[in-house]
């Protein structure tokens, strides 16, 4: 009974110094988290629209040789 004993209590404190403790953040770090994300978003979609402009040009382009050529 007695080794029993020993064996649980040992498990106990192996299980609770192995066990971390979940971080939670402010409602400062998950506004901060939430700028970044919509900055991130922001950059994202700028390119997206840079690299549609681009590809307009080069189809202008495209279509203004062609028409010289007629």
């Amino acid at each position: 009974m007695k080794r029993i004993f020993l064996t649980l209590a040992l498990i106990f404190a192996m299980s609770t110094s192995f066990t971390s403790c979940r971080e939670e953040k402010t409602a400062d770090q998950k506004v901060e988290d939430a700028i970044e994300e919509v900055g991130e978003d922001i950059e994202n979609t700028s390119d997206d629209v840079q690299d549609a402009i681009e590809d307009v040009q080069d189809e202008l382009e495209e279509a203004a040789e062609e028409a010289d050529k007629k």
